[in-house]
């Protein structure tokens, strides 16, 4: 590893991530990200602070790449290799994505203007095609929302009913008529493991206007309460327009940290949102040794 490795700090609406450039694989190779490095990294108070990590990496030096993207390994220069703030594995990101692009513009790997119709890339939830948008944000198509059954969270000392939906990964998506603000999401949600053995994501989702506009607060697993979650944005307006016994429409998502569109079709689903870069510079030496 190099003595002072680069990183950039970034979010997309307020869902922060520590970003590491690494585009030939040399400077975190091999186990020296590991889920401890990954915590520290995202600690906030003895680290940079972060929902999770993003390493902006060749395809061709992830060792799973070849066993999530499948023929469609050839077709992703890139991949986003993806932790959460616990060290453990993510599936998918939405505004991780967007940073992710946006951070390769800044880079100097891709040119903004050759993103307009979108760059393919590299995900352990697939391949996702991730584009420039002419507002100066990014797009993201994060392929159909499939549903998988229905539950319920415990939070709060309530219960609330959802509908299961998988966006490459797993969701709980509950619209309430309890006010979201006034929820305590300090504590993760009860859930039912059966339903959901690998964990979920669970999205508390208040109607605005039905079928157009939502208000979302998510507890992600392996992170607790973000400020945004863009599968989770997803999931929320699949589950609005499910409601209203419609399979296609354009939802505005109002999060913690900000605003996020979603257009929902039988085929697909498109994520638009912002993605930010705040800030850049190394790893110290003495840190990396602590």
């Amino acid at each position: 590893m190099s003595s002072s490795p680069r990183v950039l700090i970034g979010h997309g609406t307020e869902n922060d991530f520590v970003v590491l450039p690494d585009p030939d694989g040399e400077v975190w190779a091999g186990d020296r990200l590991d889920a401890t490095m990954v915590r520290r990294l995202c600690e906030r108070r003895a680290g940079l602070g972060g929902d999770g990590v993003l390493r902006l990496v060749r395809s061709a030096h992830v060792p799973d790449a070849a066993d999530v993207l499948g023929e469609d390994l050839a077709r992703c220069e890139w991949f986003m290799d993806h932790r959460n703030a616990d060290g453990s594995y993510a599936e998918m990101c939405g505004n991780g994505i967007r940073l992710f692009l946006h951070a390769l513009v800044a880079e100097g790997q891709v040119e903004r203007a050759a993103c307009t119709d979108g760059l393919l890339v590299g995900t352990r939830g697939g391949p996702r095609r991730v584009g420039a948008g002419a507002d100066g944000g990014y797009w993201v198509d994060m392929g159909p929302a499939r549903t998988f059954g229905e539950g319920s969270a415990e939070l709060d000392g309530r219960t609330f009913e959802g509908v299961a939906v998988s966006m490459g990964n797993p969701h709980l998506a509950c619209l309430t008529d309890v006010p979201v603000e006034q929820l305590d999401l300090t504590g993760a949600p009860a859930f039912d493991a059966t339903l959901f053995p690998e964990g979920v994501n669970v999205e508390l989702v208040n109607v605005l206007e039905p079928g157009v506009h939502v208000r979302l607060r998510v507890s992600e697993r392996g992170v607790g309460e973000t400020r945004s979650c863009g599968t989770g944005a997803c999931a929320a307006a699949y589950a609005a327009l499910r409601a209203e016994g419609v399979i296609e429409g354009t939802v505005v998502v109002d999060v913690p940290g900000g605003r996020l569109q979603v257009q929902v079709t039988p085929g697909t689903t498109v994520l638009s949102g912002p993605a930010v870069l705040v800030s850049a510079g190394e790893l110290c030496p003495e840190w990396l040794r602590g």
